[in-house]
């Protein structure tokens, strides 16, 4: 099998200091290490681009992001650990990756136009500001798969209140735009004809602004939260791959894999 390359995962263009990464990888385009590595490599290079003055992240179409690859998973649980190393490395270079975006030092914005679901709402949380058609979805399914969604929960927390966080853990429902507007997810809900002109829009006046005081103060404010964000993601990623190595919900991988074929 051909190996995948940032190229085929993630298109990155750069027009008027605006740099648009569009996730690839398919119609739902999983979180697979892959994709993951492909995706830090991208912001890291616009992060470091004089070229780009905002950034924009895309997922186009029906699905946005639909989180980790779970059937990437799925094949690493007959390694001899059951799995349990591939996991350390992938939630480890996930939150490596949503720490990239959120400590991106230029402006950062999602652009939603479907379903953002566990690591994929995760990104659409990193981001400064996230827009949405009235299609949109959002949901932390964790508990509907055997699990939990600890390491999205990381920073999702950081977007909205804790009644609203803990709606979205411990029901598993998805929720549309408005709810993610009244909840603080989103900024704005636009016809899916506008999305695009009104994103643009906005990056497009933000290109104009001072970077270096930017920088600064991002950086500044994400230092209020009470814990830094590497050692919530620290503790949620050792708990993110206990939920995985759990036996019920290896169980239920594999009955799902049985009713499956």
């Amino acid at each position: 099998m051909n190996q995948m390359t940032t190229a085929d995962l993630v298109h990155s263009e750069t027009t008027d200091g605006m740099t648009t990464l569009t996730l690839l990888n398919g119609k739902a385009h999983p979180l697979s290490l892959a994709m993951i590595t492909a995706l830090h490599e991208a912001v890291t290079t616009a992060s470091q681009d004089d070229a780009t003055r905002v950034l924009i992240l895309h997922g186009p179409g029906h699905i946005f992001c639909a989180g980790h690859d779970l059937k990437e998973i799925s094949r690493h649980r007959d390694d001899d650990d059951s799995g349990e190393a591939f996991l350390t490395r992938l939630f480890e270079a996930c939150a490596a990756m949503m720490q990239a975006i959120t400590n991106c030092p230029k402006p950062t914005i999602a652009r939603v136009e479907g379903i953002a679901t566990a690591a994929g709402l995760q990104i659409v949380a990193a981001c400064d500001l996230a827009f949405a058609t009235d299609a949109a979805t959002f949901c932390l399914p964790g508990v509907r798969n055997g699990g939990f969604c600890t390491t999205p929960a990381v920073t999702v927390s950081r977007a909205v209140g804790r009644k609203h966080l803990m709606e979205l853990l411990l029901t598993g429902a998805p929720k549309d735009a408005a709810w993610a507007l009244r909840a603080g997810l989103i900024n704005e809900v636009k016809p899916a004809s506008e999305i695009a002109a009104h994103v643009n829009d906005l990056a497009h006046a933000m290109t104009a602004y001072n970077l270096g005081p930017i920088a600064a103060g991002k950086a500044c404010t994400n230092a209020h939260l009470d814990m830094d964000i590497a050692s919530a993601y620290d503790s949620a990623t050792e708990v993110m791959v206990s939920h995985f190595m759990d036996p019920d919900r290896i169980a239920h991988e594999a009955r799902s894999r049985w009713k499956a074929n």
